[in-house]
């Protein structure tokens, strides 16, 4: 399912009074619902062709709300408290998943730091759902720091990659 779509569908969940909304298209579905606070969570089921005694996917817990919003690294890291990301346009992550440099482990990573970037051109992956989403470059200019190592797992709006 589109990622542009999916956001669409997040923005009228959050204009209307509905508590949730479940889309079916073939296999795939998307089903998104209110947290008890308001804000709005997306997840994506399996397609039913999955056997049912299938064990699930070790998930790595955080130790707190502020690791979850820091990848890990607390507040009292530079990095958190932004002295080590330079300044420029800040490419943010669009869902939470598995962040990837490269398309594979064997080959090099879509862009290295000083590499100069087009607007579309795909700077990495994540894989969410068992699905591999590019991220594209939303800004021409030179990639400046690459703020998450490949494997790493990524949440909704942490910054990945700096163009300047």
């Amino acid at each position: 399912m589109d990622l542009r779509k999916i956001k669409k569908l997040i923005d009228l969940l959050e204009e209307s009074n509905l508590a949730e909304i479940e889309i079916k298209e073939g296999e795939e579905s998307v089903r998104l619902s209110r947290n008890p606070v308001g804000g709005a969570v997306a997840y994506s089921a399996p397609p039913a062709a999955y056997p049912a005694a299938r064990a699930p996917d070790p998930v790595m817990p955080m130790a707190s709300p502020v690791d979850a919003a820091t990848g890990g690294r607390g507040l009292g890291d530079s990095a958190a408290s932004g002295a080590d990301i330079p300044d420029g346009h800040t490419v943010l992550s669009p869902m939470v998943g598995t962040f990837y440099t490269s398309p594979a482990p064997d080959k090099p990573a879509f862009v290295s730091v000083g590499q100069t970037v087009k607007v579309g051109e795909t700077l990495g992956i994540i894989e969410a759902m068992k699905m591999f989403n590019p991220i594209e470059a939303d800004a021409s200019g030179t990639v400046l720091a690459v703020l998450c190592e490949s494997g790493q797992p990524v949440e909704f709006d942490q910054p990945l990659f700096v163009i300047g």
